[in-house]
Parts: C-alpha cells; structure tokens; sequence
C-alpha cells in the first residue's frame, strides 16, 4: 500500500548501482476515522496547526496499515503567515490570500521565518518520531520556491497562473527577489523540521509543470538547488525527494538539481524515467 525506506548513507551507497523505487500515496482523507476527525474540527488550518490534531493524523494510517513511513499532516502554506503572507483555505475555494504580493516593495516588506510560531510543526514531529520509533520513517516536506510564489502572486490557486506569468516577463527582477527570500526561509524551516525529527524530506514543485523547460530553468530549478544545497550543508545524510505534477518534460532536469530522489506523477513510465534519469 505504502512503501517508502530510508537508506543510511552506508545503505545507499552500497546500492548505488541499483534502483531503489519507493511507493508514496499519501492516505488519510478517505479514511473514517479522519472524516470524523474532520467533523469535530472542521477547520483545515486547526487540524494541521494543532500538535495533536497533526499528529493523530499523521498517525492514522500508520496505525491501519503499518507503512514503511510517515508524512507529517501540514500544508506547503503553513510557513507563509510566519515570514510575512497570511492566508485563509476555503473549504470550496482552496487557499486564499487577501493581500498578493505583486511589487518590489512588498517583497522588500517580507521578513525572515519565525520558527516560534511554526513550533506546532516541531512538537508535531517530535511525537511522530518517537510514536513510530524504529519500525517507520518519519517525513515533512515543503513547497518549493515557484510553486509557493505561484500562491502569493496570484492570492488563490489558478489554473493559468496568468499574474505570475506576467511578473516572469515585465518584473522578473521582482519575482527572483521574492523567490531567493522564499528559497532562504524554506531552508531554515527544513532545517528545524529535521532538528524536530523529520528523517526525510519531500520537496514539492507543485506547479514547476507549469513552466516551459527553459522557464523552469530560470524561475524555479536555481532556488530549487539553493534550497538542496542549503539543507545538505548542515544536514548531509538527510535524504530529499523532488516532486513535480507535470514533469515529464523536466525529469532530466530534475534529476540534476542535487536531490537524492525524483518523485514520479501519473504521466511518466517508470522504466522511461530510469532511462531518461540515467
């Protein structure tokens, strides 16, 4: 059902001639007793904003099916309020920023991460890790640079990403500063989600998929490595995954950025990918 083992750093580079393929499917929304869960709290931002909500969560399907590893039940939006974006989810709408950020001096107005205020995300893991012990991984991810800019430029979710794509071509100087200050915090958020307890980590392009090639060169792939650069520096042996929705015309490019792991969507054949990833 779901297989995911992290290799030691001795493990991988003993199998480092052969191909390690790991099953993710991320399971607790159809599951009874989260609907339950979710009738008593219906709210999206308490449930992954609340230690023991997000633990007994992320616990669920853990419990049920005894899988080889465990995410943390957050949001990619969750580190947003705490360096300068705030945001609602609609249940019908989806994520929800009142006030986008489409100017140089509003990303100038944006500030460094305050790790106090995401301290549920490390009491959370915490547990999670000591729940779990030995017998799964524990995981936490974030949302990449573009894929967060994508949110704070547009205000909700899209499906032209028409303001972003804009900014890309009249105020591309805006749209880097903003994705350097994203890319900068992300990186000391992964680093306390590790410091927490978090054995691995997910790193999700969301939207890169979105981009052309040669654009996903540009705007998402250099805050992409600064980010996996950032994290090996002070975490070297913590194992980090890339996924992109859309990727099949990135894989290769993917597969350069640093990441120890590319996450594969619905679109690729596996045995194409191997091929293509080298």
């Amino acid at each position: 059902f779901h297989e995911y083992r992290i290799l030691t750093a001795q493990e991988r580079e003993a199998s480092s001639k052969h191909l390690e393929s790991f099953l993710v499917k991320l399971a607790g929304r159809y599951m009874k007793d989260y609907r339950d869960l979710a009738l008593k709290h219906p709210s999206f931002r308490e449930r992954s904003e609340n230690t023991d909500l997000i633990v007994e969560i992320t616990l669920q399907p853990w419990r049920s099916f005894s899988p080889d590893g465990v995410i943390l039940f957050s949001d990619i939006l969750t580190p947003l309020p705490h360096f300068g974006v705030d945001f609602e989810i609609d249940d019908d709408k989806g994520p929800l920023i009142d006030n986008p950020i489409t100017t140089a001096e509003e990303v100038a107005k944006l500030r460094p991460i305050e790790l106090e205020g995401l301290q549920f995300v490390g009491d959370a893991l915490t547990a999670i890790r000591s729940e779990v012990g030995d017998t799964a991984a524990t995981l936490g991810f974030v949302g990449s640079p573009w894929t967060l800019a994508t949110y704070i430029v547009e205000g909700k979710s899209s499906r032209i990403y028409k303001n972003i794509k804009a900014m890309m071509f009249e105020a591309p100087e805006v749209l880097h500063a903003m994705l350097t200050h994203i890319a900068e915090q992300i990186i000391v958020y992964i680093r306390f989600q590790i410091d927490s307890g978090a054995q691995a980590i997910q790193l999700f392009d969301s939207w890169g998929g979105q981009l052309a090639p040669k654009d996903w060169d540009l705007f998402s792939r250099p805050y992409l490595e600064m980010i996996i650069k950032g994290v090996k520096e002070t975490h070297p042996d913590v194992p980090v995954t890339l996924y992109a929705n859309g990727s099949g015309g990135l894989i290769e490019r993917m597969g350069s950025t640093g990441a120890d792991c590319i996450g594969l969507d619905w679109t690729l054949d596996m045995a194409d990918a191997r091929q293509r990833l080298g």
